[in-house]
């Protein structure tokens, strides 16, 4: 175990350009002398980096500890197998994104980077070609940047078997997954960033019990099949591009248990599932108080939603093609428009759930009239368009056996309800 001597610290702020024991205390050093997997205990106060851990030690802050960068580089590179860094407080990286500077770089198998702060710096934590990682409990944010300019505060690349659990995440850009697989995402917080977590190219990871809110995006699938997206909460992805969870070119993934409010788009589904012979599962989710519940960017099929409870949402499902979304499974669903009865109390409605496409179509193809989406105009026509269509409307979603049991929704005081016209009117930037 190797500490500080308080004399050592004394002789050395002698030298250090500040002139004194608070600042800069060199650390490149005590991780060079010390021997494998020793445990270096730090003293409080500020030590120089960038540094790097080439064998496997435990670097330990105990909560005093801060290491800065001056501004260059990544402030921690562990270019090992079995290091833990921990307890740090780590700032001011360099701003260089060729470089992806980073709060800690991991390059390697068995590393542990836990409860540390990560503040200022471009980028949080940047695993590359890294196995068997663990990444829990810290606190990161990036630099104050405009949203597109900061770094990613995780980011995973060619990287498998990780575990990314209980980091609370803020003001940072996205967390991203690319060409990574089997990795665990857990219990993750993160908020007034722009993607939560964003996949691409990325197979059979887990996504289960995060709080995603106030992003532009909560979660956003391209090309990554068989991952599983589990008991997340989802709120006020709203914006021009809001979206709760959205998937492009996406198979074979399980949606369950998630709650999606407040968001500009609850999914967002794009030729998905993609593969043939596939299915996209979503059962027992909550997509409530949403602009749009479900958006399809096209006529697709092989989608299957059973057990969902769809409330409240301003327009509950549509077809950006003008179609039809009947083409998937609908089985069981609860919706808040169900108009029918229950008469034999069995908890299923007596008829089925029909949505048909009227003269709301207007708002759907007609970008600017979705401004008035809601509006007495809009409701008056669509009322006159019922009661005698001039038009055969479009079949767009069929479920013969609506759920009639009652939908609890219980609410968070953060995410407070807000009008739904008011969530469209994010959505177009107004």
């Amino acid at each position: 175990m190797i500490q500080w001597p308080g004399k050592l610290a004394l002789l050395i702020a002698l030298y250090s350009p500040t002139g004194h024991a608070d600042s800069l205390r060199p650390l490149q050093p005590l991780i060079d002398a010390a021997e494998e997997n020793a445990v270096l205990l730090l003293e409080a106060g500020t030590y120089s980096g960038p540094v790097v851990i080439d064998k496997p030690l435990t670097l330990d802050g105990q909560g005093r500890a801060r290491i800065d960068a001056g501004g260059k580089g990544s402030v921690i590179v562990i270019d090992t197998d079995g290091a833990i860094v921990r307890n740090l407080h780590l700032t001011n990286s360099g701003e260089s994104h060729n470089d992806i500077d980073s709060g800690v770089q991991v390059r390697g198998r068995f590393n542990v980077v836990s409860d540390n702060v990560i503040d200022n710096c471009l980028f949080g934590v940047d695993l590359q070609q890294s196995e068997n990682n663990i990444v829990r409990r810290n606190r990161i944010s990036s630099k104050p940047f405009e949203l597109g300019t900061r770094g990613d505060a995780i980011r995973l690349w060619y990287s498998f078997d990780n575990k990314i659990t209980d980091n609370t995440i803020t003001d940072s850009r996205d967390m991203v997954v690319w060409y990574s697989a089997n990795n665990t995402i857990a219990r993750n917080t993160s908020s007034n960033s722009r993607y939560s977590l964003h996949f691409m190219y990325s197979r059979y990871n887990l996504v289960e019990g995060n709080r995603y809110y106030n992003n532009t995006v909560g979660v956003f699938l391209m090309y990554s099949d068989g991952v599983v997206l589990k008991n997340n909460h989802i709120a006020h992805a709203s914006g021009s591009t809001g979206v709760g969870i959205g998937f492009k070119e996406t198979s074979d993934v399980t949606v369950e248990g998630n709650r999606i409010l407040y968001c500009a788009t609850g999914l967002y589904i794009d030729v998905s599932p993609f593969q043939p012979d596939t299915i996209n599962a979503f059962a027992n989710n909550l997509i409530a108080y949403n602009g749009i519940g479900i958006r399809f960017l096209n006529d697709w099929k092989g989608n299957e939603f059973r057990g969902n409870r769809f409330i409240d949402n301003l327009t509950q499902v549509t077809v950006s093609s003008g179609k039809t979304a009947n083409r998937n499974i609908w089985e069981g669903n609860h919706w808040s428009d169900y108009e029918g009865f229950d008469e034999n109390h069995d908890g299923v409605g007596d008829t089925p759930y029909e949505l048909y496409v009227y003269a709301d179509r207007l708002w759907q193809d007609v970008p600017y009239a979705q401004y008035f989406k809601g509006s007495p105009v809009l409701e008056v026509m669509d009322f006159l368009e019922r009661l005698a269509p001039f038009t055969e409307p479009h079949l767009l979603v069929r479920d013969e056996h609506p759920s009639k049991h009652r939908a609890l929704v219980q609410v968070e005081e953060e995410f407070e309800p807000r009008d739904s016209l008011d969530i469209l009117r994010e959505s177009l930037g107004r």
